[in-house]
């Protein structure tokens, strides 16, 4: 497996899918480019928006962290 980028949060805030055109999302350490999913329209999925480190929002969702299996992950974040 390659080496994945580091990305900082402010980098990620900019891929809400308002700032720049990219949609993703962290969890876990792992950042996803989910803007392949409809359920991310504009940047956001119910009341959660893209941009964000989603590890501690999971637990509001009624999906588990396997949502996460259908994405590749493009980078890690930065701790």
């Amino acid at each position: 497996m390659e080496q994945l980028p580091i990305y900082s949060r402010a980098q990620l805030a900019l891929r809400n899918g308002q700032d720049k055109p990219e949609i993703w999302v962290a969890y876990n350490g792992f950042v996803y480019d989910v803007g392949s999913s409809r359920l991310w329209r504009e940047g956001k999925h119910y009341e959660h928006w893209a941009g964000q480190d989603l590890t501690d929002e999971l637990s509001d969702a009624p999906h588990t962290e396997k949502v996460f299996d259908k994405f590749e992950p493009i980078g890690k974040l930065k701790s």
